[in-house]
């Protein structure tokens, strides 16, 4: 097996269970770091796809000839690397500070305590 493949591989088990993690675990800390691993392997993903075409950085002097053209990376998967990241990073911190208000509510932070519904304090008519 080529060692492409066998990184695709690891990086889709690495989605894959980040995915699970977030399905199947009710502590909302879990959920986060669920959603972090999964984002964290998407942009391997995104690497390992960049990586394909080659492995050189795309800043080109005057004098490269065009076989040291076909090894140049391609820099749009590098540009939706670093937006990913960006935005991976700050969804991350929102969630967090979330948590960390709904830690002083319920500090179990299980997601069945957020979801039911909580008694009125007023009278019904």
């Amino acid at each position: 097996m080529a060692a492409i493949r066998l990184l695709e591989l690891l990086i889709l088990l690495a989605i894959l269970s980040g995915f699970l993690g977030m399905l199947l675990r009710r502590n909302l800390l879990l959920k986060v770091l669920s959603m972090d691993v999964m984002g964290s392997a998407v942009v391997a993903l995104f690497v390992l796809v960049a990586a394909r075409t080659g492995l050189r950085s795309p800043i080109l002097s005057t004098n490269e000839t065009a076989v040291s053209l076909a090894a140049i990376a391609d820099p749009i998967p590098q540009g939706v690397i670093l937006t990913a990241i960006v935005i991976g990073i700050s969804i991350q911190a929102l969630l967090l500070v979330v948590i960390s208000r709904l830690a002083s509510i319920d500090p179990v932070l299980d997601v069945a305590s957020f979801e039911s519904d909580a008694p009125s304090t007023g009278t019904q008519r």
